[in-house]
This record gives C-alpha cells, sequence and structure tokens, in this order.
C-alpha cells in the first residue's frame, strides 16, 4: 500500500498563506501537517498530490518525490486539511477497501484498491476528483478531537492541542542535549525536550506548567527570556533578550523573534525580532515585521472577530485574532494591524495609521495610499533576503510569483 497526501477544493479559503505552498507544508503544532501522517504511517511511501499551479515549484523542491502520479498499488489517500489524534492513524491503515473515512462530515481518507485507481481524475485546477460516496463503503469517524481545518484561523486555534499530540513524537519527555547555563530555570521540565547544540543562557525561564515544549537543535534564547508552554520552538531560531513568549506559539525553523508573542504560528525564515506585540496570528514564509509592529488581537467591545477568506469578508466566530499574513510580506517601523487583518503574499506594508484589514497580494503602502508593489522590485528584494539565510528563489517558483502578479494585473 502506498500514502497518498492530497489537497482538495476547499484549500482556498486557506489563503493566502497557501499561495506558494501545498496546505500539507503548512505548520500546526510542532510538525507540518504532512509530517503528522509521514512520522505516524513511515512504514509506507508517501506519494503528494497539488493543485496544478504548484506542480513545477513541487518538482522543483522535491525532484526525488512522486508527485500527482500513480503508482499502480493500493492506496490510503489522507486530505492534507485533516488535524488527527494518534489514534486515528493507528486505524486508518485497516480501512476496508474501497471506503472512504468521514471527519465532521468531510472526506479525511479514501482506502482504494489497484483496481479503482482507474476511476480517480484531475480536475482543471489539478485536483484530485475521487469516486462518489454512493458507491464506496462510507465510515464516519466519532472522534470530536478530530478535526478538518477550513480556514487560516483554524491552525492557530488549534495550535496548542496539535503542540500536545505532537509532542507525544519527540525523541524525549525530560531531555536536554543542549546547553543550559546556571541561572536559567526549566519549570516542569519532564514536559520539556531540548534537542543538541541549543544554548539557553541565564535568566530565562522556561515553563511547561501549561502544555509541553519543545525546543530544537541549534536555537539560540538569549538573557531574561520567558517561555510558556503549550511551545514550539524551531531549529537555528534566535530568540532575543527579553523576549516573552506564551503558550500556544509555534516558531521556525530558522526564524529571529523578540518582544511578545502569544498563540501565534510563524513558519520558516519569518523574523519580528523587536518589541511589539502579536497575538493569535499566523505568519508565512520570509516574513519580516518591522521595530515595534503591533497587531491587535481582541476588539475593544469584546465582539466576535470578522476577517476575510480568499477575498471574502466571514464571521471566524473568534473573540481572539490577531494577523493572518502571507510569504515574503514585510511591515515598516511603528507598523499597526487591527483584529483579523489579513495581508496577501509579497506585500510591503508602512506608514501611519491602520491600513485596511484586507491587503491583497503584492501591495505597496499602508492607509493613506496603496500601489501594487512592482513585481521585478519586489523579486529583487525576495532574492536578497533568501540569499542572507543561503537559500535561492527557484524559477518554478519565480514562475508562479509572476503567475500570481498577472492575475492581480488582469484582475
Amino acid at each position: 500500500m502506498r500514502i497518498g497526501i492530497y489537497e482538495d477544493g476547499h484549500c482556498h479559503d486557506l489563503q493566502p498563506l497557501i499561495r506558494l505552498m501545498p496546505v500539507f507544508n503548512l505548520r500546526c503544532g510542532i510538525l507540518r501537517i504532512r509530517e503528522k501522517t509521514e512520522l505516524r504511517l513511515s512504514s509506507y511511501p508517501v506519494d503528494l498530490y497539488v493543485r496544478k499551479k504548484l506542480l513545477a515549484v513541487m518538482q522543483e523542491q522535491e525532484p526525488d518525490r512522486k508527485i500527482n502520479i500513480f503508482i499502480p498499488d493500493d492506496y490510503l489517500f489522507i486530505n492534507s486539511r485533516l488535524l488527527a489524534k494518534n489514534e486515528f492513524y493507528n486505524k486508518v491503515h485497516s480501512l476496508p477497501k474501497d471506503s472512504v473515512l468521514m471527519v465532521n462530515e468531510q472526506p479525511a481518507a479514501y482506502r482504494l484498491q489497484k483496481s479503482s485507481l482507474s476511476n480517480l481524475a484531475f480536475n482543471e485546477e489539478g485536483l484530485l476528483v475521487f469516486p462518489p460516496l454512493s458507491t464506496l463503503r462510507v465510515i464516519r469517524n466519532e472522534n470530536p478531537e478530530d478535526v478538518m481545518i477550513r480556514y487560516a484561523w483554524d491552525l492557530i486555534t488549534n495550535n496548542s492541542a496539535q503542540i500536545a499530540e505532537d509532542f507525544r513524537l519527540s525523541p524525549g519527555m525530560g531531555f536536554c542535549e543542549g546547553q543550559l547555563y546556571e541561572g536559567a530555570y526549566l519549570l516542569h521540565p519532564e514536559h520539556i525536550y531540548i534537542a543538541r547544540n541549543t544554548n539557553i543562557y541565564p535568566g530565562v525561564v522556561i515553563s511547561a506548567a501549561d502544555g509541553p515544549v519543545y525546543i530544537g537543535s541549534e536555537v539560540t534564547i538569549l538573557p531574561g527570556s520567558f517561555l510558556q508552554g503549550p511551545l514550539y520552538i524551531g531549529d537555528q531560531t534566535l530568540v532575543k533578550a527579553g523576549s516573552k513568549i506564551y503558550g500556544g506559539t509555534s516558531i521556525g525553523p530558522v526564524c529571529k523573534v523578540g518582544g511578545e508573542i502569544e498563540g501565534s504560528i510563524l513558519h520558516s525564515y519569518s523574523n519580528k525580532q523587536h518589541e511589539g506585540f502579536l497575538g493569535h496570528a499566523c505568519l508565512g514564509q520570509w516574513v519580516n515585521l518591522g521595530a515595534d509592529t503591533n497587531n491587535s488581537d481582541l476588539k475593544n467591545n469584546y465582539g466576535k472577530i470578522r476577517s476575510y477568506a480568499n477575498g471574502k469578508e466571514i464571521d471566524t466566530g473568534l473573540r481572539f485574532l490577531g494577523l493572518i499574513m502571507g510569504d515574503h510580506c514585510k511591515s515598516g517601523i511603528n507598523t499597526m494591524f487591527n483584529t483579523g487583518t489579513v495581508a496577501g503574499m509579497m506585500c510591503n506594508i508602512f506608514g501611519s495609521g491602520f491600513p485596511p484589514k484586507y491587503l491583497p497580494d503584492f501591495t505597496w503602502g499602508g492607509e493613506q495610499e496603496r500601489i501594487p508593489y512592482a513585481i521585478d522590485k519586489a523579486l529583487e528584494t525576495a532574492k536578497t533576503v533568501m540569499l542572507r539565510r543561503k537559500q535561492t528563489l527557484g524559477p518554478a517558483l519565480e514562475s508562479l510569483i509572476r503567475l500570481w502578479y498577472s492575475d492581480l494585473v488582469k484582475d
């Protein structure tokens, strides 16, 4: 049997986070979504299925991976929007052939025998189309803790639980391979994991009283910082002096953070290294927030927050929601974001006052004036930033960015 991790038609509601990456590469908890399946079903080969727009990018980034290809074999297809407990994976590989497992009345996993692969197709977007439910054995999952994410803020609201769930797969609870200097304190160390070549300086307090803490390798945590679980700090991340990082937060790998952060997700190579508050937010890759950038995550009237998904305004039903920001965005110093603000990819946001709560891709400006960010200048900045981290912008990824820009201009 082989595993297939696939995107479905609801992926668009996770914009702008999935402009340049598939849904299964999003991080929620300690692991990216795909890694949750790959680790738990590690005895099976894994194939990936993505939108047509992402195909060349994925082939460029993972040349040895089978992408949008079927191998003649039985398959277990896992929806990339699934966040499941360990128990789900203990039973899913034994599903009957030609069956579908539903979570929240949505298809979460298909088990198809080799002869049924001929019934699969790709639609115009390149998304997999499965056989009708009427032709399959339908099984409903009864565990209310298994969820299917729909919107970007679902990553935020499920992050604490996913950190705790992923921590069960960590190399060792209560284990420290790094350098813990005298004067650094671990509270409830039995729920803390610290990987090798990590340095935790005097005056740092790490508390797992409210949830586990996982700190990756080659992390530096400078003096005077307080870190509270549930928390994930990825490899090669720098936590600057005096940082306050509260529970429900996932950072990295390869990030720089400082100031105050609560209940937020920062994907790889993103920086929020100065003073300012980031709360109940989700940042894509290669984001940089300027000094004293702040977001509001609670309305003054404590009301429910409206935000945007795929360009449409939606009542989230949440009282706490901050900033959602796509890849390669930048904010200038003293930038202020209102509750539930969504900024598309490759925006450069600056100026006084609050910018609008919805900022399309390639926005240049802020509250007073906004124009499209010239594509060649945006790409030049992205390449410069990536080279500083010894990374390159591949031709396929550059072509995809230009394609998104041409779509914006046409609209």
